[in-house]
């Protein structure tokens, strides 16, 4: 569905977009619609019920005078409750599908011309998890592809427009070092957690689409504490590093999975480098969910690594030290 709104100038204007857009982005995001601000209009297009809600949603902004983030949230989680209210009225129960649907066929995301794919019998239970899971959990030693194949089923689902977006999330916790103690903003401080997420999209994607993707939103890489107050639409979303989120993070995280989303969370229980190790998210998550249906856990040992071959004979000599042979 696509509909235009006319929207007010000057001060009343900025009541309904909120500061830099704030609020067009709070509705595109929790709503899953494409929205494009012109002069004196706005462009709506996505699902019938989602551009509804967003009509209303801007209706009352317009009288609404500066509302804050939080009762932005509100007014659109008030708004979504009446339209599905009121559709529920219209037609008959139904039982909800899943979130993506699954693909058929290999990841279509090449590198330097050669298709990526699975290299071991546990890569192969991992993407097909992906397939069929709405969350699927990734444990296992550094180099065995978790990060890697999550980023490029992320990549194949976009293309194939299964999802409108991939988010791709990492916790800002590295050993012995703290934002605080790195130069510049946020934005730079934050920048050397994620590198390892662009580094995989570097690979798959070529520069400029890449940059124009990252600038339209497509593809947003973030801190994990960003999440936070946020509901995904049609989007995979990566959780890089979760061994170092904490319980409440991961449980805050999970919870931002919306409609027609897919989730993948990778990690490693060997390298957990919160103050507390005990209180790793990960753990916890694996504790708690192994046995929620629609959630696959895929463990990766250190037959999987895919890296140099040395990377291997390190995973296993870190995991003599441990006292544990098997990386996860």
């Amino acid at each position: 569905m696509d509909l235009t709104i006319q929207v007010p100038s000057g001060h009343d204007r900025v009541g309904v977009f909120g500061q830099a857009d704030r609020n067009l982005k709070m509705i595109r995001e929790a709503l899953g619609v494409k929205v494009v601000a012109r002069e004196g209009e706005v462009h709506l297009s996505g699902d019938r019920g989602a551009v509804t809600v967003a009509r209303n949603v801007m209706e009352r902004l317009r009288v609404g005078h500066g509302m804050s983030r939080q009762q932005v949230l509100e007014l659109i989680a008030e708004e979504s409750g009446r339209e599905a209210a009121g559709r529920q009225l219209l037609a008959p129960a139904r039982t909800p599908g899943p979130g993506v649907p699954s693909w058929g066929g290999p990841v279509d995301v090449f590198v330097g011309g050669r298709r990526i794919e699975s290299r071991s019998p546990n890569q192969e239970a991992y993407l097909e998890a992906i397939r069929t899971n709405d969350l699927v959990f990734a444990i296992g030693p550094a180099g065995t592809g978790k990060t890697y194949l999550a980023v490029a089923a992320a990549v194949h689902m976009l293309k194939a427009d299964l999802v409108r977006r991939i988010v791709l999330v990492r916790p800002a916790v590295e050993a012995g070092e703290k934002l605080g103690f790195l130069p510049g903003d946020l934005v730079e401080k934050v920048n050397p957690y994620l590198r390892p997420l662009l580094d995989s999209l570097h690979d798959m994607i070529d520069y400029g689409t890449l940059r124009r993707f990252m600038g339209s939103d497509v593809i947003e890489i973030a801190p994990l504490a960003f999440m936070r107050g946020r509901t995904l639409n049609n989007a995979a979303i990566i959780l890089d590093e979760a061994q170092n989120s904490t319980a409440g993070q991961m449980k805050m995280f999970l919870t931002r999975m919306g409609n027609g989303s897919k989730m993948i969370v990778t990690g490693d229980v060997t390298q957990i480098d919160l103050e507390d190790p005990t209180q790793s998210g990960l753990v916890d998550a694996a504790r708690r969910l192994r046995r929620v249906s629609g959630v696959s856990f895929v463990t990766l040992d250190r037959a999987d690594v895919v890296r140099h071959p040395l990377v291997q004979r390190i995973v296993e000599a870190y995991g003599e030290d441990r006292g544990a042979d098997h990386g996860s």
